[in-house]
C-alpha cells in the first residue's frame, strides 16, 4: 500500500517536473515550449530512459489536460466569428480529410499492405489534433487572426469527418459495412455540433444569469462552466464526436457571458494538466520498433505524405485568402497527436495492424505533432498579438 501511494506522487513529479524543464530549455532557446514538453515525454517514457509508462493515471490527467486546453482556446472564441469563415473552414476541413485518406491508402497499396490495413492507417492521417495548434495559437496570441479561426473551425468540422471515415473503415474491417449505423452516427455528430455552435451562446448566457441571481456559492461562474464544460464534452462523446470538441463548444459558448476570473482560474488549471497531456504524447514513441530499413523507410515516407497531404490540402481549401493564410491554415492542421494514435490502436486490437505499422503511426502522429509548433512560429511571424486587421473575406 505504501509503494502505491507514493508511486502516484513520484509519477506525477517526474513527468510535469521533466515536461516544464524541457518547456524552459526549449524556450530559452527560442523554441515553443511544447516541444520540449513532448520530448520530455519521450525521454522518460519505454522507448528511451523507461522511468515512466503510459498508465490510468496518466491517461486521465492527459484527457483533462486536453479538455482544459479547448475550454481555455473556445473562450477567446466568439460563435459569430467562428461562422464568418464556416464556409471556408469546412471546405478546407474537407479537403484535409480526402488528400491524407488518399496518399496513405496509396502508401499502403504501394508497400503491398492488405486492404483493411492501408484503410486504418489512411484513416489515422485523416484526423487533425487541434490541441497541439490551440496551444501554439493560443500561446502567440493570434487567436483572433483569420487563419486561426479557420483551423480552430476546420478542425471541429475534420474531427467529425474523421469520426465518419473511422465508422466506414472499422465496418469494412469487419465485413458488414452498415450503412443505416454511419448515416445516423453522423447525423448526431453533426447535429450536436451545428446545434451548440447555433444556439449555445444564448442558452449557456441565459443559465449563467439565473445562477448569478439565485445561486450562493463562492466562485458561481467557476461552478456553472465547470458543468457546462463537463456536460457537453459527455453529450459530445455519446453524439460520437471528441469530448475536446464538446469543451471547445463549451468555451466558445461561455466567452460573452463571463469575467476575467474564469479566464484565469481555467488557466491556472490547464497549466497544471495540460503539460500531462504533452508529455502523453511522447510517451507513447517507442523507437525500438525501427529495427529493419524498410521499416524506417515506411515511416520516413508515411510522415512526409502527413505533412505535405494537410499542407496541400487544407491549403487548397483557403486558396481565396492568399498565400499567407494558406500556408498558416496548412501548417495549423498538421498535427495528428493522440487522434492519430487512437485509431492506430483501434487497428492493433483488432488485429489488422501489426507491431511495426503501428510504430509506424504513432511515430508519424508524434512527429508531426513536434514539427507543427516551429512551422506555426514561423508561419505566423509579424502577426503575433493582437487581433486581426484585415477584412474578412465571406465565402
Amino acid at each position: 500500500m505504501h509503494g502505491a501511494a507514493v508511486n502516484i506522487p513520484l509519477t506525477l513529479l517526474v513527468v510535469f517536473g521533466a515536461a516544464k524543464l524541457l518547456s524552459e530549455i526549449f524556450e530559452r532557446l527560442g523554441q515553443p515550449g511544447i516541444v520540449g514538453e513532448i520530448i520530455a515525454g519521450a525521454l522518460i517514457g519505454p522507448g528511451m530512459l523507461g522511468w515512466i509508462a503510459p498508465n490510468e493515471v496518466l491517461r486521465t490527467l492527459s484527457d483533462l489536460g486536453v479538455m482544459f486546453l479547448l475550454f481555455r482556446v473556445g473562450l477567446e472564441v466568439k460563435t459569430s466569428e467562428l461562422m464568418r469563415v464556416g464556409f471556408t473552414a469546412t471546405l478546407v476541413a474537407t479537403v484535409g480529410v480526402i488528400v491524407p485518406l488518399l496518399a496513405g491508402w496509396g502508401i499502403m497499396a504501394l508497400w503491398h499492405a492488405p486492404r483493411v490495413e492501408a484503410l486504418f492507417v489512411a484513416a489515422a492521417m485523416v484526423a487533425t489534433s487541434v490541441g497541439i495548434t490551440a496551444q501554439v495559437l493560443a500561446a502567440r496570441g493570434v487567436l483572433e487572426q483569420r487563419a486561426s479561426r479557420i483551423i480552430l473551425a476546420a478542425a471541429v468540422i475534420d474531427d467529425v469527418l474523421g469520426l465518419i471515415v473511422l465508422a466506414i473503415v472499422t465496418g469494412i474491417s469487419q465485413g458488414k459495412l452498415n450503412v443505416a449505423d454511419v448515416l445516423i452516427t453522423s447525423g448526431l455528430a453533426i447535429g450536436f455540433t451545428v446545434a451548440v455552435a447555433l444556439f449555445g451562446t444564448h442558452a449557456v448566457g441565459r443559465l449563467m444569469i439565473r445562477a448569478e441571481n439565485r445561486l450562493k456559492l463562492g466562485e458561481v461562474q467557476f461552478t456553472v462552466s465547470m458543468v457546462v464544460l463537463f456536460g457537453l464534452a459527455l453529450l459530445a462523446t455519446y453524439a460520437g464526436v471528441a469530448a475536446i470538441v464538446g469543451a471547445f463548444l463549451a468555451g466558445m459558448s461561455l466567452a460573452e457571458s463571463v469575467g476575467e476570473r474564469l479566464r484565469v482560474m481555467t488557466n491556472g488549471v490547464a497549466e497544471l494538466l495540460v503539460p500531462f497531456f504533452l508529455a502523453g504524447i511522447g510517451l507513447h514513441l517507442n523507437l525500438r520498433v525501427f529495427a529493419n530499413r524498410d521499416t524506417i523507410l515506411l515511416a520516413v515516407v508515411i510522415l512526409a505524405a502527413a505533412i505535405v497531404s494537410k499542407l496541400i490540402g487544407c491549403g487548397l481549401g483557403a486558396a481565396t485568402y492568399g498565400w499567407a493564410d494558406m500556408l498558416r491554415i496548412g501548417v495549423g492542421m498538421i498535427p495528428r497527436g493522440e487522434v492519430g494514435m487512437v485509431v492506430a490502436q483501434i487497428g492493433q486490437r483488432m488485429g489488422i495492424i501489426p507491431a511495426p505499422v503501428y510504430g509506424v503511426v504513432v511515430f508519424m502522429a508524434v512527429a508531426t505533432t513536434l514539427v507543427a509548433p516551429p512551422l506555426l512560429a514561423l508561419a505566423y511571424r509579424g502577426v503575433e498579438r493582437g487581433p486581426a486587421v484585415e477584412e474578412l473575406q465571406i465565402g
